[in-house]
């Protein structure tokens, strides 16, 4: 996997100039860039649109719902939380667990490109400040099926996943057994008593709920705007509970 810094500028309507700061190629020829463009920031892999700074109401969504019970002060709350998020990503999501749940708490997050952790430590610090660095994060560089099928059971209250846009439209192909009714139960069974697995997908996908309520589920979709003040909703959240 190659990681290539730079600072290639192309002009945007003539005016800004959009910065590619840094790129990394999967082994299986995906590529993931980062570029900066009128002080926002812009993820994208084989030059498709991921996500940025600029749209993050869903990730942080995803948060909200995923730990609503794990909130500093709630009274359902465990001594000490123990979440799971799938995918680094820009670190929104992460950021806003550490926002919700307090201390102490671990918040675990397995990220497969090793840049992309970079790239949060050094461009994205100014957006979301040392996340990487926080005592309660606890990096996994792997595959989240590799974590959670060779893992303990009973470890989470609460399992994020942000990383493909829909089971059908996946980031790689190897990412398909992410939505397997094998890899479903061992997602069940990584959960602690009570605890909840939240899917962030770009639009919903009715048969996906369809499967996680096959594999033991009961699930709550929950319409997510990219943006707050936008006004229609795109995205979903899926959380889903064992039955």
């Amino acid at each position: 996997m190659g990681l290539v810094h730079g600072a290639d500028q192309v002009m945007v309507d003539g005016v800004k100039p959009f910065v590619n700061l840094a790129e990394a190629r999967l082994p299986d020829g995906t590529l993931y860039s980062l570029h900066k463009h009128d002080g926002k920031f812009y993820l994208k892999y084989n030059g498709l649109d991921l996500m940025s700074t600029a749209l993050t109401f869903s990730e942080q969504l995803l948060a909200e719902k995923g730990c609503a019970n794990l909130t500093d002060g709630h009274a359902s709350r465990p001594k000490h939380p123990q979440i799971l998020i799938g995918g680094l990503g820009m670190g929104f999501t992460l950021k806003k667990v550490l926002e919700l749940v307090g201390r102490p708490a671990t918040v675990e997050v397995a990220e497969l490109v090793p840049e992309i952790i970079e790239w949060n430590r050094s461009f994205l610090v100014e957006h979301n400040g040392p996340l990487m660095e926080d005592d309660r994060t606890k990096l996994y560089l792997g595959d989240l099926y590799d974590l959670i099928t060779k893992g303990e059971a009973g470890r989470y209250d609460a399992i994020l996943i942000d990383i493909d846009d829909t089971p059908e439209m996946l980031i790689t192909e190897i990412n398909g057994r992410l939505y397997t009714p094998r890899f479903l139960e061992k997602t069940k069974q990584a959960l602690k008593p009570g605890g909840c697995v939240a899917y962030w997908l770009a639009m919903p996908t009715p048969s996906f709920e369809k499967g996680l309520k096959r594999a033991g589920f009961s699930v709550q979709s929950f319409p997510a705007k990219p943006h707050e003040k936008s006004k229609r909703t795109r995205h979903c959240i899926y959380l889903a509970t064992p039955r």
